[in-house]
């Protein structure tokens, strides 16, 4: 990948600048540094589990090229990510620091966090009339493949991809994916499902297809198709309408949400699943199809807005003898669904036939005269989730706060607060507290 990408971008950008037209290559270049901040704590209750606490402060290095003009434009993106720990993190079990690391930084061979952690990305580029293709680092944000961003770091993924915006209306996109590198890890890893991504006895594999579309049909109504392939786990289908309509001097957003996922490859046959190529779920004893594949989730979801309260309401359904599987490398990863919230330790309510009623309230205090300051709550219950030990129940509560300075040297610093907590007999109880301060510093 590294060999091919890097002779790619050589000859990309050799060919570009052999034309002689740079100028927007350089004119329509940006380079930001943007701060992060972040205390995290994680307190899980009812295992014997030490409290993660840690506090970092990260950095991550954006830069994005303009294209070479011509019939074929040329351009390279980077991104650099520094890490540094500033407390915590010590090695479980010891009785001067008894909290476990891992949260925020990768592990030392003791087993207690680095002082600090870096990665870097780069990224190849070319634009053909509205077309675009990019080879090296991705971060996507699609509904069959999602970057994961909650903690210090963001993650990376390498691959390649091409989006199509050809036609007013409607953006195609495409590709393949080989690695990851998580949030709190400098290493490359393959790509996993829940039930399969244990790093001991687990199995990795490095090919992910993607392809699918956005058409927006009116300025309110978009729909979308997508479908994802990870090599012998899963074959995934998407199909998704959001709506935006006026009601009662507000607007009513509409969020519809449906996935078919099945097996693919070793995942399809018990010789496959016995190597480890397997899912989580439930399935009675002797059932010869442990392990596979098998889900339909959809959901909806309503936000209503007005005079700067927000109201939502939304129910998500997971049938079949699986869970709902997801690109996961075991080192933190989101999934495209209502419920993923804050707490990741099992609290993304997506176990097999588990349903969800979820309601939350924000407002905007900017309405009060108080600029960049909003708060919101949320509540997720889950029930009827299958399970050998009979019908099982989880239920989270999300408190959210946050505050952007509006004005004055450091506008637009950032400071958001959020706490949550995770009941229920699915997962593991845990209160998580988060303090995230942030800011953004153009360089070109």
């Amino acid at each position: 990948m590294n060999r091919s990408f890097l002779s790619l971008a050589i000859s990309a950008v050799a060919i570009g600048f052999s034309q002689g037209t740079y100028a927007d290559f350089l004119d329509d270049s940006k380079a930001s540094l943007d701060l992060r901040n972040l205390y995290f704590n994680e307190d899980v209750r009812d295992r014997d589990i030490p409290s993660s606490k840690e506090w970092g402060q990260g950095f991550i290095l954006n830069y994005q090229s303009g294209f070479t003009q011509g019939t074929v434009g040329v351009g390279v993106d980077a991104i650099g990510l520094l890490g540094v720990r500033l407390d915590g993190g010590g090695r479980a079990d010891k009785t001067d620091i008894d909290r476990s690391p891992g949260q925020l930084f990768p592990l030392e061979t003791d087993g207690s966090a680095v002082s600090d952690y870096s990665k870097l990305g780069a990224t190849a580029k070319a634009r053909v009339s509205k077309t675009e293709f990019r080879f090296g680092t991705l971060q996507p944000k699609l509904p069959v493949l999602s970057l994961n961003d909650g903690r210090l770091l963001p993650q990376l993924f390498e691959g390649g991809q091409v989006i199509v915006n050809e036609i007013e209306g409607l953006t195609l996109t495409a590709g393949q994916l080989e690695h990851a590198k998580g949030r709190s890890s400098t290493d490359s890893r393959g790509f996993s499902i829940a039930g399969s991504n244990n790093a001991s006895t687990g199995q990795f594999v490095n090919k992910f297809y993607f392809a699918g579309g956005d058409y927006k049909v009116s300025k309110d109504l978009t729909i979308q198709y997508y479908y994802g392939n990870l090599e012998d786990f899963y074959q995934q289908h998407f199909v998704g309408l959001t709506h935006n309509y006026a009601l009662g001097g507000g607007n009513l957003k509409s969020d519809v949400r449906y996935f078919y996922s099945d097996s693919d490859g070793k995942n399809a046959s018990a010789a496959g699943r016995a190597e480890g190529y397997r899912s989580n779920g439930y399935w009675s004893a002797g059932d010869s199809k442990t392990g596979e594949v098998d889900n339909r989730t959809w959901s909806t979801l309503f936000t209503y807005s007005h005079s700067g309260h927000e109201f939502s309401a939304g129910y998500q359904q997971v049938s079949g003898g699986s869970a709902f599987p997801y690109l996961n490398a075991g080192d933190g990863a989101t999934s495209y669904l209502i419920t993923d919230r804050q707490i990741g330790r099992g609290g993304k309510f997506l176990s097999a036939g588990e349903r969800t009623w979820l309601a939350g309230y924000g407002y905007d205090f900017g309405k009060l005269g108080i600029s960049g300051l909003k708060a919101s709550v949320l509540y997720l219950s889950g029930d009827n989730v299958d399970s050998a030990q009979g019908e099982r129940k989880e239920w989270e509560r999300d408190l959210r706060l946050d505050y952007v300075l509006q004005d004055g040297a450091l506008k637009g610093l950032g400071f958001s607060l959020r706490n949550a907590s995770l009941r229920g007999n699915v997962a593991a109880d845990v209160d998580e507290n988060r303090l995230y301060v942030t800011y953004s510093l153009p360089l070109l």
